[in-house]
């Protein structure tokens, strides 16, 4: 193996430690994330040659979509932190 070939590996190795380190959960409920995502495609549109109004609509779609993933994972942590809190629930079956 050539060391370009171990170069290779170990750039490999670390590109996937790092996305293995991110927080996706903070990071798709973050709005300045849905900003840039939002941005960088609106912006490549209108490259593309698309129209102005073509990439509003566009952006008015991922954001609602985000909206729609923030709120589900928001509410996902929140249920998940009150589990097993307050009172617990016994459920017995009924005896005929």
């Amino acid at each position: 193996m050539g060391n370009k070939d171990i170069l290779d590996e170990e750039r490999e190795e670390d590109i996937a430690e790092l996305v293995s380190n991110i927080d996706w959960k903070r990071k798709l409920t973050s709005r300045k994330f849905w900003l840039a995502v939002c941005a960088f495609v609106t912006l490549i549109l209108v490259a593309c040659g698309k129209t102005t109004e073509e990439a509003k609509q566009v952006a008015a779609i991922i954001m609602a979509g985000a909206a729609v993933v923030a709120y589900i994972i928001g509410e996902g942590l929140t249920d998940a932190a009150h589990i097993g809190e307050g009172e617990e629930h016994v459920y017995e079956e009924d005896e005929e």
